[in-house]
């Protein structure tokens, strides 16, 4: 019998599913992190985990460009679903593949990620408490945020809509680790 949509977003994942969803984790983390690759923006980072032009994701660092916008890792998790997932014609309604994995995102998504108490999803209000922009507290807790969008986005996309789930490149490590 097949599995109901309702089905999808409660069933254990398969093991080739939570590789799937590992690989996007550990991808997305070493693309924000910045140390065995140059550093990409949270939107960036979680399109080039699943192979998308990431152009249009400039537009979501820093909540927006100036902080005052809904998290850019989120942001790029829905965008990401509306890209692989979405009516390739305007005039089209929406998939009910887009629908059923958009509302299970945003449902999962507080309980999953470690937010820090924050009261809302705006990147101000996420990152205000742990200081400078620039300073290593924020920078390790949007890392990992970044992530864990990317590992949730790819989980959405096992359960939802797993035709069109790309498929996702690990970063190599660089040669010095590699000869460890």
């Amino acid at each position: 019998m097949a599995e109901s949509r309702h089905d999808a977003g409660a069933r254990p994942l398969t093991g080739d599913e939570a590789a799937y969803v590992a690989r996007a984790r550990d991808t997305a983390y070493v693309l924000y992190e910045g140390v065995r690759v140059p550093h990409r923006s949270c939107g960036i980072a979680i399109a080039e985990t699943f192979g998308l032009p990431t152009r249009p994701y400039q537009a979501l660092r820093k909540g927006g460009i100036t902080g005052a916008g809904t998290c850019g890792s989120i942001r790029a998790g829905e965008q990401v679903l509306g890209e692989l997932l979405g009516d390739p014609d305007p005039t089209g309604a929406v998939t009910p593949a887009l629908r059923d994995a958009i509302t299970w995102l945003q449902a999962v998504a507080p309980t999953r990620l470690e937010l820090g108490g924050a009261p809302d999803l705006v990147c101000a209000t996420l990152v205000r408490p742990l200081g400078d922009f620039a300073g290593p507290r924020r920078k390790a807790f949007c890392t990992n945020l970044a992530a864990e969008v990317a590992a949730l986005t790819a989980e959405a996309l096992c359960r939802f809509g797993a035709a069109a789930a790309p498929p996702i490149t690990s970063v190599p490590a660089p040669p010095a680790e590699e000869a460890r």
